[in-house]
């Protein structure tokens, strides 16, 4: 039998932060989950979890989460989750939002830097290692000289929320490649220049 995944979207607990730039992640996780018509469950490890099958060769055991706490403490619960289903940190997942990528824009890498993003700083603390694999979702830079903590803390405007429910799509996808065909065949197909993006 395969080894299972944990894919993990980061965001804030609570109706108040639900449409923010920073809980894409999150909305990441429903998409995946509403594919096969599943709902997440609060588990005792602080978060809401599911387990599921995803789509590949024979399905790809992996358990779908969304942290219960906020975003700068998200690692306990992806420490606690990991050891719960005794997965090892080369198998963890986190979908994020990413400043530093352009609107729209889906990238994947594994390791490296936190980019002062305080969900991934808590989650390699936790982890005790950068070794985990990351979909990147683009939110853009915030406009003028606003505070990059208060952008990521605001709602998709109305004219960018049909393109981010595009991207979303598009980071499901992502993370079902990933998983089935690997890191490299992952980047190559999101990060095409012929992308048209």
């Amino acid at each position: 039998m395969t080894d299972p995944w944990l894919v993990v979207g980061l965001g804030n607990p609570g109706a108040r932060y639900a449409a923010n730039r920073h809980n894409v992640g999150a909305h990441v996780i429903a998409e995946l989950a509403g594919r096969q018509r599943l709902s997440l469950s609060a588990h005792k490890g602080g978060a809401s979890a599911v387990r599921t099958h995803l789509p590949g060769p024979g399905g790809i055991p992996g358990v779908l989460i969304v942290p219960s706490s906020y975003m700068n403490v998200s690692g306990p619960p992806v420490r606690e989750l990991a050891s719960f289903y005794k997965i090892p940190p080369e198998r963890i997942v986190v979908i994020h939002d990413e400043l530093d990528i352009d609107f729209g824009l889906v990238r994947l890498k594994k390791g490296g830097g936190e980019g002062g993003h305080n969900g991934l700083r808590s989650i390699t603390a936790s982890l005790g290692t950068k070794d985990y694999h990351r979909v990147r979702v683009g939110i853009g830079r915030p406009p003028g000289r606003m505070d990059p903590a208060d952008y990521v803390l605001r709602d998709f405007t109305s004219q960018e929320k049909p393109e981010i429910a595009v991207t979303v799509a598009e980071a499901g996808d992502a993370v079902e490649l990933l998983l089935t065909e690997g890191l490299l065949a992952a980047q190559q197909r999101f990060h095409s220049p012929m992308d048209g993006r």
